[in-house]
């Protein structure tokens, strides 16, 4: 996981053959295969490990809106330079996309946890709206594109969420 890991925050995990990822990871091609079945699949066990990311932990524990977009915002920057490359893949790949649409789902249900413990569940709006705000998308788009530090997005964020 290390090595596949390494290969996508450098950018070149793509283009990178099987061989080079399991020479890195002091392994076999045949051992890659065997225990992870393809490409996507060293991808896909990869993003299994965000699990663990204290950020993703904290988002589960999170019972208010303010402090939720703060460890949404936290994930995404802890990651972001593999996320880059998973969300920038997916546009082109089926595959990939599953695995951005997965993260999406698991957002989701993350998101329709934080309603109910805030007493809005089935706040279709508030969720629409939240949903929007938390995105990679626009957590990129206010990075890269804006050019704000990840704390500064989390204060962009929070008031856009309290304007709302």
């Amino acid at each position: 996981m290390a090595a596949v890991r390494e290969l996508l925050a450098e950018g070149t995990f793509h283009e990178t053959p099987v061989e080079t990822v399991a020479e890195r990871a002091g392994v076999s091609r045949a051992t890659l295969y065997q225990h992870f079945g393809s490409r996507l699949g060293l991808v896909d066990a990869m993003c299994d490990t965000f699990d663990a990311n204290p950020a993703l932990v904290a988002i589960r524990q999170a019972d208010d809106v303010d402090e939720w977009m703060g460890h949404v915002v936290d994930f995404w920057a802890s990651e972001e330079p593999i996320l880059v490359q998973l969300y920038g893949v997916a546009a082109a790949d089926p595959a990939a996309g599953d695995l951005v649409a997965r993260q999406r789902r698991d957002r989701y249900t993350e998101l329709e946890r934080l309603l109910e413990r805030i007493g809005r569940a089935g706040d279709r709006e508030l969720f629409a709206r939240l949903a929007n705000l938390t995105s990679f998308e626009t957590f990129e788009e206010l990075r890269r594109g804006v050019g704000l530090e990840p704390e500064q997005v989390k204060e962009t964020l929070r008031g856009w969420a309290r304007a709302g």
